[in-house]
C-alpha cells in the first residue's frame, strides 16, 4: 500500500494536468480555437527541444538498442493484428479498424511518457523510451496508415499510403530532434550558453503544456462527438480496443521481453521495465489528428483515447507499483 501511494505521488500531477486542460476546454476558459495553437507549440517547439536534450545526454548505445527495438516492434505488430481482428465487421471497415489498431498500439509516449518515466525511473529511462517512440512513429504508424487504405486499394493503393506516411515521418520535428540529439551525443558535442538556455526553457515547458493540451484535445473531441456522421457509438466499438491498449499491450510486452531475456537477448531490467510502462500508457492523442486526415471515425478514436487516459491513472500507477523495484 505504501509503495502504491509513493507511485501516486509521482503520477498524480501528470494526470491532474490532463484534467486541468479538460476542464479548461469544457468550461470554455480555453477557446476551442486555441487548442491547435497549443498543439503547434508542443509539437514544433517544446517537445522537440525536450527530446533533443534527452537524445544529446543519452549514450548512443542506448538509442540503438536492437533488443529493445525488435522486442517492442514485435509486440506492436501483434497488437495491431489483434486490434484489427477484433474491430473488423460489417460497419467498421479497414479505415476505421486500422486507425483503431494504431490507437491501441501507439502509446502517448511523446506528450506524457518521456517526462513521466524520467520522473519515475531517472534519466536512464530516456534511452529505451526514445527507441519506442521511433518504432511507433516510423513503423507502426506507417503500417496502420497503409492498412487504412485497403478499402480504396483500387484508387490509391497501400503503397502510396506508405510513402505518404514515411514522408510525414520525415516532416515530423520529433524524429529530427532525436536524430540531431543522438548525433551530438555520438560526437560529444554540446550547445553553447545562450542556445542551450533557450532549448532548456522550451524543453522545460514541454511536459506541462503537453499534458494540459491532451486534456483540452479530449474535451474538444467529446464536445464535438454529436457531429459524428457514423451513427450512435456503441460500447463494443471502443471498449475492447481500450482494454487491449491498457491491459493486453503491457502484459504482451512483459511476456515477450521476459522470454527474450531468458533466451539471451541483451535487455536489462531497466529497459524491460521502461518498455512495459510505455505500453501501459494511454493512447496517443495525435492519432485523433490522423483519423481526421484520413476520414476515419474520429468519434470512436477520441472515445478510446478518453477512456484509456481516464483509466490509466489507476492501471498505469498499478503497473509502476508492480514493476518498480
Amino acid at each position: 500500500m505504501a509503495a502504491m501511494l509513493d507511485v501516486l505521488r509521482v503520477t498524480f500531477p501528470f494526470f491532474a494536468l490532463v484534467l486541468c486542460g479538460y476542464l479548461a476546454a469544457r468550461r470554455r476558459l480555453l477557446p476551442l480555437e486555441a487548442i491547435p495553437g497549443l498543439n503547434g507549440f508542443v509539437l514544433f517547439f517544446a517537445l522537440p527541444c525536450m527530446l533533443f536534450r534527452f537524445g544529446a545526454s543519452t549514450p548512443v548505445a542506448q538509442l540503438l538498442d536492437a533488443g529493445v527495438l525488435l522486442t517492442y516492434l514485435l509486440c506492436a505488430l501483434l497488437i495491431v493484428a489483434l486490434a484489427v481482428a477484433v474491430s473488423l465487421n460489417a460497419r467498421i471497415r479497414w479505415n476505421d479498424a486500422a486507425l483503431g489498431a494504431l490507437v491501441a498500439a501507439f502509446p502517448n509516449t511523446g506528450f506524457m511518457g518521456v517526462p513521466l518515466l524520467v520522473a519515475l525511473l531517472g534519466q536512464a529511462a530516456a534511452g529505451p523510451t526514445i527507441v519506442t517512440i521511433l518504432v511507433d512513429m516510423v513503423i507502426t504508424t506507417s503500417l496502420c496508415i497503409a492498412l487504412s487504405r485497403l478499402d480504396a486499394a483500387g484508387e490509391h493503393g497501400a503503397g502510396v499510403a506508405v510513402r505518404k506516411a514515411l514522408a510525414s515521418v520525415l516532416r515530423n520535428p520529433m524524429a529530427w530532434a532525436i536524430s540531431v540529439g543522438a548525433l551530438m551525443s555520438w560526437q560529444n558535442l554540446a550547445l553553447v550558453g545562450p542556445f542551450a538556455k533557450t532549448v532548456a526553457l522550451l524543453g522545460d515547458a514541454a511536459s506541462p503544456v503537453a499534458l494540459f493540451t491532451i486534456g483540452a484535445v479530449l474535451a474538444r473531441s467529446q464536445m464535438l462527438a454529436h457531429e459524428r456522421p457514423h451513427g450512435p457509438l456503441r460500447a463494443l466499438d471502443y471498449l475492447p480496443v481500450a482494454l487491449i491498449k491498457l491491459l493486453v499491450h503491457p502484459l504482451l510486452v512483459w511476456g515477450v521481453a521476459s522470454l527474450a531475456v531468458r533466451w539471451g537477448a541483451p535487455i536489462d531490467r531497466l529497459a524491460l521495465t521502461v518498455m512495459v510502462l510505455v505500453a501501459a500508457l494511454p493512447s496517443a492523442s495525435n492519432v485523433s489528428l490522423l483519423a481526421e486526415r484520413f476520414g476515419a471515425d474520429n468519434g470512436r478514436i477520441a472515445r478510446i483515447i478518453l477512456v484509456t487516459t481516464s483509466l490509466a491513472f489507476l492501471t498505469f500507477s498499478g503497473a509502476v507499483a508492480w514493476l518498480k523495484p
